[in-house]
């Protein structure tokens, strides 16, 4: 059983609000298609993990779609197998543990900087605008080697690729493009002009013959939309999660020993990322209550995975230090999360000095001191007001 009642949540998509106790459930998504959504954290594993259900083929034409835009055949996101582990091991160097450790110092000074800036804004600041949407931005733009003067037109642009609203099609294709052309741009001066970041390493690697230029365009857009848009829902979150629920913000503060299975815990709890990619069948099989034809579509519900009861116990209960399964958040075998390390490293950082700096933080005593987005893939916060 999932327990989605005893945290905020905010708004859901409709194929998310499943019944209690339903393992596998039909649904049909945004673009009209019928797909089966995993809501069970055993089966979810073993769907992100077999080779059964394959990736590359979600992305082909006919293949039952969530929405209207997919990842393109050229994104690592689209691939099985060796294509997927040629690509993978191009960007995972720049997400090891060592060099992502040696980001810390840099993050924990932007963290402070967005901290002064909540500070000077003064007590009923908007903590996402303050916080959670500049730090993964600078983060982000360092690590690619995006210009900072660049930041302020991408913002907009990748927001409408996590878009299941209805919407104006021409509209949304007409972003995706103006994203696709500066994202070509940018390699273009890079190759110009190359800089120490992950971007010109890319660009060294096609030039090498490593990767084509569809896969390099593509890399260099997936990087940009997972490592903007998810690191601030994320951040919203857990930052809304812990003022849900005062004194596991004030243990936090008090423990500060606890921040790293705290961090873990609001990832599960309350993660930005509540679905995984598609995948379809092969073959016919069986799986969990159902069969799922060779043809069909599959999603895993991230969401109801991390708050399954049976790997669980008190799955909507906030508690650090858990010693139960793994959490789905960052997905799970092959196709798991590259930047994951990043991510969390960010959630440490900003929530150690967050609690350190503002012990008696709390919601605003406002009307409406959080606004939720809606009708995106990925969960986040407009506003969260707070004051200390």
């Amino acid at each position: 059983m999932r327990d989605l009642r005893d945290r905020p949540l905010g708004p859901l998509p409709y194929f998310l609000e499943q019944p209690e106790g339903e393992d596998v459930v039909p649904f049909v998504t945004p673009a009209g298609d019928r797909m089966w959504l995993v809501c069970d954290h055993s089966l979810g594993r073993r769907v992100l993990t077999d080779e059964r259900f394959s990736r590359a083929e979600a992305v082909k034409p006919h293949a039952p779609q969530l929405i209207d835009a997919q990842p393109v055949p050229a994104s690592m996101a689209s691939m099985d197998g060796t294509e997927h582990t040629r690509l993978r091991r191009l960007v995972a160097g720049a997400f090891s543990t060592r060099r992502i450790a040696a980001l810390r110092t840099d993050i924990e000074r932007l963290a402070d900087q967005h901290l002064d800036a909540l500070a000077a804004a003064g007590p009923g600041a908007d903590l996402v605008h303050e916080l959670a949407e500049p730090l993964p931005v600078a983060v982000l733009c360092s690590l690619l080697g995006i210009p900072a003067e660049d930041v302020d037109r991408f913002r907009s642009w990748v927001e409408v690729l996590f878009d299941l609203s209805p919407g104006t099609s021409k509209e949304k294709a007409r972003r995706r493009l103006e994203l696709a052309i500066y994202m070509a741009d940018l390699i273009e001066r890079k190759r110009r002009h190359p800089t120490a970041d992950l971007l010109t390493n890319m660009i060294e690697a096609h030039d090498r013959g490593e990767m084509s230029m569809g896969e390099l365009l593509t890399m260099g857009l997936a990087l940009l939309m997972a490592g903007y848009e998810t690191t601030v829902g994320q951040l919203g979150l857990s930052v809304l999660s812990l003022l849900s629920e005062p004194m596991a913000y004030a243990e936090l503060c008090e423990q500060p020993q606890q921040l790293v299975p705290t961090v873990e815990e609001l990832l599960r709890l309350n993660p930005s990322t509540p679905l995984s990619f598609s995948r379809v069948a092969l073959v016919t099989m069986s799986l969990g209550s159902v069969t799922v034809r060779a043809g069909e579509a599959v999603m895993v519900s991230l969401l109801h995975g991390n708050r399954d009861s049976g790997a669980f116990p008190d799955p909507g209960q906030l508690r650090p230090g858990r010693r139960d399964a793994v959490h789905l958040t960052f997905g799970h075998g092959i196709h798991r999360c590259v930047g994951a390390p990043l991510a969390r490293l960010q959630l440490q950082v900003a929530l150690e000095r967050l609690t350190r700096r503002f012990p008696t933080l709390r919601l605003a005593s406002h009307p409406e001191p959080v606004i939720w987005k809606d009708g995106l893939g990925t969960r986040g916060l407009a506003r969260l007001l707070v004051e200390w």
